[in-house]
């Protein structure tokens, strides 16, 4: 069984159960429209099914609604910014409005990110700097239980550490690579269990180590307190990307790093490290246009492979997945629906529906 919603009332009943745990109702209605837009570009991971988690993180202390970014350093092309545990939707938010509004007065800009409450999809910030032009690059950590496995290893040792790289085209819609550098993100693990689907081989070990396609097995303890693991990409190659965001998103922001046993925390702390250039100031505009306009056509040209219908590029599946599911609405399964119904009984607001 399932539940289908208008992106309307999704982004309203989300939002009703946010201010109810503390958030001024533009706070609550900006992070709501940030979760929904995740779910419509396909993305169920990052969207309303991290409404529970939230509450659970304000309900903790770890999460501190009403709370924005904070400078100490604002050199002009280098910022550091301190997050103060606030929503990640409104901190990121706020860094990027600042790196922007930098990188247009000076060419390029170095945002340093810590302290952040889970930022959510980083596709969304590197869609704010496309949108004005610029090419960016965003390095995160997570600091919370930590679920992937280093290369040769057995047990989780840091999360999921996103990675992306937005880059305008001019004419078209952008290039919006975006993606975990385990397999795939743990909300997806969270999804999947939900709906009671096993995954493919490949993506999991358990807490004894070994393969398994069983999702539960990062999402619920497997007794004692012991979970699974997720596996990075590419081997040796994702988790070379993983280290490198752990280092730039978490060492180098001055956010901290994961090197501590697992606990039950349900706050969620990321660290970005965010690096936005004007191709405009940098001379080259007329030949980045030309070229990156004539490289994406000469992909597209490509025959489709077996079991696909065209060549796309990244981005694309986000902006077909946000037309059909505006159309259609946007689905939410019964375990889901129920662990938000749940989060608003907590904060005091009954979800009807």
């Amino acid at each position: 069984m399932s539940k289908t919603l208008t992106p309307e009332k999704l982004q309203d009943l989300v939002a009703h159960v946010l201010a109810a745990a503390g958030s001024a109702q533009a706070e609550a209605d900006k992070v709501a429209a940030n979760l929904v837009l995740a779910n419509l570009s396909g993305h169920d991971s990052h969207g309303v099914g991290m409404v529970p988690r939230y509450v659970d993180a304000v309900l903790e202390g770890g999460l501190k609604p009403n709370t924005g970014v904070r400078a100490g350093v604002d050199l002009g092309t280098m910022l550091a910014l301190d997050g103060q545990r606030g929503y990640g939707q409104i901190v990121g938010e706020q860094a990027m409005r600042m790196g922007i509004e930098r990188a247009r007065r000076h060419g390029s800009c170095i945002v340093t990110v810590g302290n952040s409450h889970h930022l959510g999809r980083i596709g969304h910030f590197a869609e704010m700097a496309v949108e004005a032009g610029l090419v960016s690059l965003h390095f995160v950590n997570v600091l919370s239980r930590p679920v992937v496995a280093p290369f040769g290893g057995g047990d989780g040792r840091f999360g999921t550490n996103p990675c992306c790289i937005g880059i305008p085209l001019e004419g078209q819609p952008p290039f919006v690579l975006d993606f975990a550098t385990s397999r795939v993100a743990q909300g997806k693990m969270r999804v999947a269990h939900n709906k009671g689907e096993r995954v493919p081989e490949g993506y999991l070990i358990d807490a004894q180590g070994r393969p398994t396609t069983d999702p539960g097995v990062v999402v619920v303890p497997q007794g004692e307190g012991l979970f699974g693991a997720l596996m990075t990409f590419g081997e040796h190659k994702g988790y070379g990307m993983a280290v490198a965001c752990e280092l730039l998103g978490g060492a180098l922001t001055g956010g901290g790093t994961w090197h501590r046993p697992a606990d039950t925390a349900r706050t969620v702390l990321n660290g970005m490290l965010a690096v936005l250039i004007d191709p405009a100031k940098l001379g080259t505009r007329p030949a980045f246009e030309r070229e990156a306009a004539a490289f994406v056509d000469w992909l597209r040209q490509a025959p489709a492979g077996q079991g696909h219908d065209r060549v796309r590029i990244a981005g694309e599946p986000e902006r077909e997945a946000r037309a059909r599911r505006a159309r259609e609405g946007i689905v939410l399964d019964d375990a889901t629906w129920q662990e938000i119904v749940d989060a608003g009984r907590k904060v005091g607001w009954a979800v009807a529906g």
